[in-house]
Formats: structure tokens, sequence, C-alpha cells
């Protein structure tokens, strides 16, 4: 892992949850880190990639990143206030696996974020 991974990790630690590449930026420029905003997005491709962090898209389109856990996982996303909750999809574990064999697909992955509305808003 290079310097500007390390930092971005850095960042998305102290966030504690979602971040866009433009608010990492922000809070390493604030912390008189110097990285640009081309090596910030270079760096969350490659912590995508390597699956350390995971992403998911706002309602505007912009993408937003966070530390991933050690499992596979899916959430609940609030489209009011972007709360997100870590859930169990068994369920959709096993819809997956099942659809991708009928079809005669292997090295299967997905997604599953359910967006709606949260209890607080």
């Amino acid at each position: 892992m290079n310097k500007s991974e390390l930092k971005v990790l850095g960042v998305l630690e102290r966030v504690g949850g979602f971040a866009s590449a433009q608010e990492v930026y922000q809070l390493l420029q604030r912390g008189n880190q110097s990285i640009g905003l081309t090596t910030v997005y270079r760096a969350l491709q490659s912590l995508l990639d390597d699956k350390v962090v995971d992403t998911l898209r706002r309602d505007d389109g912009e993408a937003i990143y966070r530390l991933c856990g050690e499992n596979h996982h899916h959430h609940l996303v609030c489209k009011s206030c972007g709360t997100t909750i870590e859930i169990q999809a068994n369920a959709i574990e096993k819809w997956a696996q099942q659809m991708a064999s009928d079809h005669g697909f292997r090295e299967v992955g997905h997604t599953a974020e359910i967006f709606g509305i949260c209890k607080k808003c």
C-alpha cells in the first residue's frame, strides 16, 4: 500500500462512515496533507479494487466510499440523511448464486443496496 492510500485510509477511519473523494480531499487539506485530488481518486480506486473500501452512489450520482469489514455485506441507505446500516442478506446471496448457476455464470459478485427513508427522517 502506498503513502497516498494510507493517507486516504486514515481519513476514512476517522470519518467512520461514507465520504466522497472531494470530502476526503478536503479533510486531507485541512490536516495539511500534501495530496492532489486526482491522487485521492486513484487511491480510492486502488483501495476499491483491493476490496479495502466499498462504494455507493448518492442520489446525485456521486460515489461515496467507506472502509469494508472482513465479510461481504449489504446496506440499507436512507435517501434523506444518508444513514447507512449493514445488513445480513442470506436470501439475496442464495438467489444470486442460483441465478448465476441457472445461467452458467461463474466467479459471480454482486451488490445490494436497499434505499428508503429511515425512521428518524
